[in-house]
Parts: structure tokens; C-alpha cells; sequence
């Protein structure tokens, strides 16, 4: 890395998750090991012959959204605006202070507002396009998820972006911010992903047959496919400069990030590009593959995303490969918000010393051959963790965080 370029860290967190709300909720339900798996309530799911997700039942925007009407906004744009107050307040750095900065947001999204799409669709079909809801036509910019934002939070001297590379967007999001930082195009980024549980992503995934029938196991030899989910997971990444004249605490300095699309398939991933962004990766953070202490894979527990991945990991790592868990075993496939979720555990792990664990693991594929830290956290001094995001259409990304060095 140029030694021009500003150091970077996270010093905020908001998450929002089907095994916690809140940073501190969202820590305790990766240390127990929790599921947020449950039946369906968000959409009818008649005619699916199984319908689990990870639905999120306990978020009430209005108590968590403070400039904005929560009934202007769909769910996705909801989950996100409450997101990044949440990481504005874990950061302890007042709004007066943050509207005088040059500010980035940006916001990784699947399906923008798939839930309000799906709700068109069926007045479309019901009572004619003529008819639709001009409200709820008006909320589904996915630009909204952005923008509302920086409304929330009064910013002005910001720009607001929406990145919609499918399930690797949150990653896209996070290294789009931590490169506006490190490059001094801005002073302080709120970066992630959010996605809302909808009727079209369960329906998509499972005609494809990729949804389990009850649990989502990554790794194991047993595994049945994804279970979809939503949330939101919103960093505040500023220069460690900034943060230690404010006296932030720092969860992680994020090291390095790369990404790459290959094109190779609609929906396959490519083993040697998932390698290659890897590479790529740890180039930009100045770090060798032994030093990175666990993985955050993205890990969706469909067989050949499993195996495509651990084989790229095994081409980089050669035959001993660090601990590589995935936390879509408790959350689901959160689809954009899955990497920047994910990124906010590997801080945490950094952070508070553990390695957040693979749940409902029977017995690891010998396909994978992988220590994906099975039901139980383990404690672990981590230095260097790596967050792999990989999406239809061979859209990869890889993130590197570290623990913050002296020098």
C-alpha cells in the first residue's frame, strides 16, 4: 500500500439482524451461536412446500428512525437509514461534527425494495397498472436506501450511492467507502448492505432449488442449500488520524480490499477467479495468506458454492488453510446486506478476541476440507481476517481488516 494513502478504520457499527439488534445484540448472538431461523410471515407462502427464513419480527423503525417518516420509506430503506444512525451513535461522534465533513454513503442492495416490488406486482395484477399505489410506487428507487441516509442525518456536503452487484454488494459498498477515505475524497464514509426479506428472492432461489428445507448448514456434507434473510449492517469508517483526535475506540483498521467480475456464469462461481480476487486482495492489504487468521466465507451452504469456494480458498492457501466459518448458518443469505453483516463480525472478532462459529455443523464435507469452527465460538487473538462476497454473474469481492498496529 503507498505510504500516501490514510490508514482507515471502523469505529462504528450498526447492525440489524434476525439473531440481534444493535451492535451488542448482534455480538451475543454471534458468541452463542444463535439462529434466527423461523417460518415465514413476511409474504404468503401457500403452495411452497417448505418456507423457513430468517425473518426479522422484533424491528420497529419508528422507534430507531428519528428525522424521517418510517411510512415514506420501504423496508430495505427502513433497515438502512436505522443502521447507520446505529453505527453514527456506536461511534460517539456527534451530528454537528459529522454534517461538517465531506462525507460518503454507500449502500450495497440485491433487490432494492423487493418487498414493495413484490406488493406492485400483485396490484398490477389485481387491479391493473392504471391502479397502481402511487405511494408505494414513489419508495422504490433503490436510491432510497442511500439517500435516506444522509436525510436522516442532515447531510450535506455528501455524496450517496447505491451499489447493486447482488450478494457481494455490502463488500463493493464497504471497499467503495474505505477507498473514498483512504484517498482522502472524503473524511468520514457509512458504508454496507441492506436487503428486506421478499416474495420474488424466496421464490427465485427456490425454483432454482437451492433453498433448505429447514436449516442452512455451509460446509457440511448434509448441507441442503441457502435460506434467505434480510437486515442491514452499516460501518463508519474514518481516517485513524480522525479517530484517535477524538478518542473513538477503533474495532479494526481495514488492511485492504479488491474485487473483480468474470463473467463467467449466470449464477456458478469460477474457482480461479474467486482465487484471483483473493490474491488481489491481499496484495492491496501488504499481507501473505499465512498470516490471515480466519475467514469469513460467504459460505451459502449450496453444494457447489461450498465447493467452488473451499477449492479456491485451498488454491491460495495450499493444504493448511486458516479457520473459515460462515455466518449465514445464523442470519440466512441476507443477499446485499450478507458481506457488510459479515464484515461487522469479523471487526467484532478482532475486537472482543473470537471466532464467530459455523452452527447446525454435523460432520464437514470432505469436498471443503475446511476447520469452519463448528456450533461453538472459539476464543482466538486475531490479527488479520479475511471477508470473501461472491454474487451472480461472478461478481467478487474481498475485504481485508487487521487489528490496529502501532506503525
Amino acid at each position: 500500500m503507498s505510504g500516501s494513502r490514510r490508514r482507515v478504520v471502523i469505529t462504528g457499527i450498526g447492525a440489524i439482524t434476525s439473531i440481534g439488534i444493535g451492535v451488542r445484540e448482534f455480538l451475543s448472538g454471534l458468541r452463542e451461536g444463535r439462529s434466527g431461523v423461523k417460518s415465514i410471515t413476511a409474504f404468503d407462502t401457500t403452495g411452497f412446500e417448505y418456507a423457513n427464513a430468517c425473518e426479522i419480527t422484533d424491528f420497529d423503525p419508528a422507534a430507531l428512525i428519528d428525522r424521517l417518516d418510517p411510512a415514506e420509506l420501504g423496508r430495505a430503506s427502513q433497515l438502512s437509514v436505522a443502521a447507520a444512525g446505529m453505527a453514527v451513535r456506536d461511534a460517539g461522534l456527534p451530528l454537528d461534527e459529522l454534517r461538517s465533513r465531506r462525507a460518503l454513503v454507500s449502500v450495497g442492495t440485491t433487490n432494492g425494495e423487493g418487498r414493495d416490488f413484490d406488493s406492485l406486482t400483485r396490484q398490477g395484477l389485481d387491479l391493473g397498472l392504471h391502479r397502481l399505489n402511487p405511494a408505494l410506487s414513489g419508495r422504490v428507487g433503490a436510491g432510497r436506501l442511500s439517500s435516506g441516509i444522509a436525510r436522516e442525518l442532515g447531510l450535506t456536503d455528501v455524496e450517496a450511492v447505491t451499489l447493486p452487484t447482488a450478494c457481494a454488494a455490502g463488500n463493493y459498498a464497504i471497499g467503495y467507502g474505505f477507498d473514498a477515505v483512504r484517498s482522502g475524497d472524503v473524511d468520514v464514509a457509512l458504508c454496507g448492505g441492506a436487503d428486506a426479506l421478499d416474495r420474488k428472492t424466496f421464490a427465485g432461489f427456490y425454483r432454482l432449488g437451492t433453498i433448505a428445507p429447514e436449516v442452512c448448514q455451509p460446509f457440511d456434507r448434509g448441507r441442503k442449500g441457502i435460506l434467505t434473510g434480510e437486515g442491514a449492517g452499516i460501518l463508519l469508517v474514518e481516517t485513524l488520524d480522525s479517530a484517535l483526535a477524538r478518542g473513538a475506540r477503533v474495532y479494526a483498521e481495514i488492511l485492504g480490499f479488491a474485487l473483480n467480475c468474470d463473467a463467467h456464469h449466470p449464477v456458478a462461481p469460477d474457482r480461479d477467479s474467486i482465487a484471483e480476487c483473493m490474491r488481489l486482495a491481499h496484495r492491496d492489504a501488504g499481507v501473505k495468506p499465512e498470516e490471515i487468521d480466519f475467514i469469513s466465507a460467504h459460505g451459502t451452504g449450496t453444494k457447489a458454492n461450498d465447493i467452488t469456494e473451499a477449492r479456491a480458498i485451498h488454491q491460495v492457501f495450499g493444504g493448511r488453510p486458516p479457520a473459515t466459518v460462515s455466518i449465514k448458518s445464523m442470519i440466512g443469505h441476507s443477499m446485499g446486506a450478507a458481506s457488510a453483516l459479515a464484515s461487522a463480525a469479523c471487526a467484532l472478532g478482532i475486537a472482543e478476541g473470537f471466532i464467530p462459529p459455523t452452527i447446525n455443523h454435523v460432520e464437514t464435507d470432505p469436498d471443503c476440507a475446511l476447520d469452519c469452527v463448528p456450533n461453538r465460538a472459539r476464543p482466538a487473538d486475531l490479527s488479520v481476517v479475511q471477508n470473501n462476497a461472491l454474487a451472480f454473474g461472478g461478481n467478487n469481492a474481498v475485504l481485508v481488516l487487521g487489528k490496529r498496529r502501532e506503525s
